[in-house]
């Protein structure tokens, strides 16, 4: 056993004396790289002169525009919505929904229960008429005679003028009740909606039907205030439905906030789409936000930081942090509204090494050197 233990306290001494050894040989270090020789410190100066290759360019002026996707109504180009003007029963449905009416056509009959009375009043009115107008041809008689003062004769043009105009209200009453009887297409095309049957009760300003005139279709979409100051009439938009691609343009565009919606009411006609029934949602996709010979760099050149962009510019082989203030972009392009000036050199390449001060050189496409570092997201301002 004592043999044993003095073994163990041979062991224990060797590996202190082989582990002081290590660390004076890590201390040291090798002639060629350590901190402590003439190689380590060239090493650290290599390593602080690194110089990170980049892509560059001036910004350019052009166009850059935001689609926007939204959902829109097909209506037809012309709608009338009939309604009942007076109540009564339903006796008569002469078309459904689906059908093709021509203007004039008759829809439906209403028995509004005010067309007897109505020509009765207009018979009665017919018969006072006819009575004054006899009555004056025999006066006529005895005024040419000169048997009849001309007071007297007056009088009975005055009662032929007032059973004229009493006859004619009576008539005008007449046909009214009659159209509100017989229900007629103001304009040709297809019956959408038709609500009533017969026998049905209706009231007056019941809804009847719809009428969707012939003719090319109409979008319906509704846009918010920031959108519709972008809007012009005439502007092409996209319309997408049952997976197809139609086209189509602005040709109205409402001053008023709808009531119901908030927003502001946009109508646009629609090429080629008999295939997209009536009253059917779809898809549109337009440009709602457009910038115009705008300053533009690459959108990889924009960096953030809480919200505020900046980018960096080359200067001498260095880089140089400049705050700018971000308008449209999209996935290739951002516009600069202010902070630089088109003389200025961005650096469009995105690095983990740009840093305000680092050293940067441009990239030769025509040489065969190193590749500018690309890709990644873009950092925080360091």
């Amino acid at each position: 056993m004592e043999k044993k233990k003095k073994i163990m306290a041979v062991a224990a001494a060797a590996t202190v004396v082989l582990a002081a050894g290590a660390f004076v040989i890590l201390k040291g270090g090798s002639p060629a790289g350590g901190a402590g020789g003439p190689g380590g410190r060239a090493g650290g100066m290599q390593q602080q002169a690194a110089v990170t290759v980049v892509k560059a360019a001036e910004p350019t002026r052009g166009d850059l525009s935001l689609t926007t996707g939204l959902t829109g109504t097909v209506e037809a180009a012309d709608v009338v919505y009939i309604y009942a003007k007076a109540s009564g029963d339903v006796t008569a449905v002469h078309v459904k929904a689906g059908d093709m009416v021509a203007q004039g056509q008759v829809l439906c009959e209403i028995d509004t229960e005010q067309v007897d009375t109505a020509r009765n009043s207009m018979d009665s009115a017919k018969v006072k008429l006819d009575e004054a107008q006899s009555t004056l041809s025999r006066m006529q008689i005895l005024y040419d005679g000169g048997d009849l003062s001309n007071q007297e004769y007056e009088q009975y043009i005055n009662a032929l003028k007032s059973a004229q105009l009493q006859y004619e209200s009576a008539k005008l009453a007449y046909d009214r009740q009659v159209e509100y009887s017989t229900i007629t297409a103001p304009i040709s095309g297809r019956i959408e909606t038709f609500d009533v049957d017969v026998y049905d009760r209706v009231s007056q300003s019941t809804q009847l039907c719809v009428i969707a005139g012939e003719g090319q279709s109409r979008l319906t979409f509704y846009v918010t205030q920031r959108m519709v100051k972008n809007l012009r009439e005439g502007d092409e938009l996209e319309i997408i439905a049952n997976g197809v691609s139609y086209k189509g343009n602005i040709s109205e565009i409402s001053n008023m906030v709808d009531a119901q919606t908030g927003l502001f009411k946009v109508k646009a006609d629609m090429q080629s789409t008999d295939e997209i029934a009536i009253g059917s949602t779809v898809r549109l996709n337009l440009v709602t936000e457009r910038a115009e010979n705008a300053m533009l760099v690459p959108v990889n050149a924009v960096y953030y930081s809480g919200g505020d962009g900046y980018v960096y510019l080359y200067e001498d082989g260095t880089a140089k942090m400049t705050p700018v203030e971000v308008g449209l972009y999209d996935s290739e392009y951002a516009e600069i509204l202010s902070g630089i000036s088109e003389d200025d050199v961005v650096v469009s390449t995105w690095s983990s090494n740009l840093y305000e001060g680092a050293k940067i050189r441009l990239y030769d496409e025509n040489s065969q050197g190193e590749q500018p570092p690309t890709g990644g997201a873009a950092p925080a301002a360091q």
